[in-house]
């Protein structure tokens, strides 16, 4: 591409400051920003990323579409809530505008297996438009290509277990939610852990229907199979409440959770597959306390047995620079929705983001 890519960015929260200030970074051209917020519109984004006015000023989501048509936007960077469903609206105006859409929300990474209705219609829209649609972030590379990079290190695999916490405190209110951080112990039974108990076809029946919203590795083990070529036979996702034995106070909810009540929890995903690897994920957010820290563990069993730790990776950094370096193979993607197990690997960009776009 013979220019600068152009950049907007849709959601201007705690992550937004990571993602336009790494775009600028990267060489792109960052020509408008959305957000829902009224406090927030009108404002220039300097004061979200810091530094003096640069003339981008928050305008109205709802006028997204028009305003990215007009714009001739190549790229629009959504960073807003955590399922597919919600997210749907800004994918949608971002395509009907002409542009490809990248996302932060973890079941965009491989929403076939929570959300397939909803990624098929954003499949066909993209199509019909000609653009691509895709999730990106931590996960993509921590939890996706670094494991399927080391699988290839293996002669043989029985199984592969993940581990990663994170601090729900760096992320915004709906993750924190989503997490069941500040619920009594008997809601978090209620609403989140009385899907225990449940079979995998009736856990794939509840997360299908909306009934059951899917943890990160939900989807995850969805990508994993995938970029492995692996067939799932049966997947069952249990949520066990974390607590402290001590009040924790939490900006982000703006309460202070009481000593052994839930501040997060771990989802553990299993999968079984008709290769006869099994695929154990956990995820782990939390309301940290001052000894608590970001991991990224995983583990191969089979010949030979590898581990790999990832001591205090800074997770919500890693986030953002991931989907900007991702957005020339977004631009080069073809139309539809396209997870990224279809992409090429993770590259550092050295050069700016249009030097690496090829098919423009």
């Amino acid at each position: 591409m013979d220019r600068k890519v152009r950049v907007a960015q849709y959601g201007c929260g705690k992550m937004s400051a990571w993602l336009m200030r790494y775009a600028i970074d990267k060489g792109a051209e960052l020509v408008a920003a959305f957000d829902h917020n009224e406090a927030k519109i009108g404002k220039d984004v300097s004061e979200i990323i810091g530094g003096d006015p640069i003339g981008v000023k928050i305008s109205d989501a709802k006028d997204a579409e028009q305003i990215m048509r007009d714009l001739k936007v190549d790229v629009c960077v959504c960073a807003t809530r955590s399922t597919v469903a919600e997210l749907e609206p800004a994918f949608t105006a971002a395509s009907n505008a002409g542009a490809d859409a990248i996302s932060t929300c973890e079941e965009s990474l491989y929403p076939w297996n929570s959300s397939p209705e909803v990624t098929a219609r954003l499949d066909a829209l993209a199509k019909k438009n000609g653009t691509t649609i895709t999730g990106s972030g931590y996960p993509d590379l921590y939890w996706g290509t670094l494991v399927t990079l080391l699988a290839g290190s293996c002669d043989k695999i029985t199984k592969i277990w993940g581990a990663s916490s994170y601090n729900v405190e760096d992320y915004g209110i709906a993750l924190a939610e989503g997490h069941g951080a500040g619920l009594t112990t008997e809601q978090f039974e209620a609403e989140i852990g009385k899907y225990n108990d449940c079979s995998s076809e009736e856990q794939q029946k509840l997360v299908e229907s909306g009934e059951l919203v899917p943890s990160y590795m939900w989807n995850q083990n969805g990508w994993l199979c995938k970029r492995l070529g692996l067939t799932p036979i049966s997947q069952i996702q249990k949520c066990i409440p974390k607590t402290n034995e001590k009040d924790l106070k939490s900006e982000t909810l703006g309460m202070t959770i009481p000593a052994g009540q839930p501040t997060g929890m771990r989802a553990i995903v299993t999968t079984e597959t008709e290769e006869g690897i099994t695929i154990e994920t956990e995820c782990i957010g939390n309301v940290y306390d001052e000894t608590e820290y970001d991991i990224n563990d995983w583990k191969f069993f089979g010949e030979p047995d590898i581990s790999i730790k990832v001591d205090e990776p800074p997770t919500v950094e890693l986030t953002c620079a991931n989907i900007i370096n991702r957005i020339p193979q977004l631009i080069d993607a073809p139309a539809g929705y396209v997870s990224t197990d279809q992409y090429p690997d993770h590259e550092y960009r050295v050069k700016p983001l249009n030097e690496y776009v090829k098919s423009k």
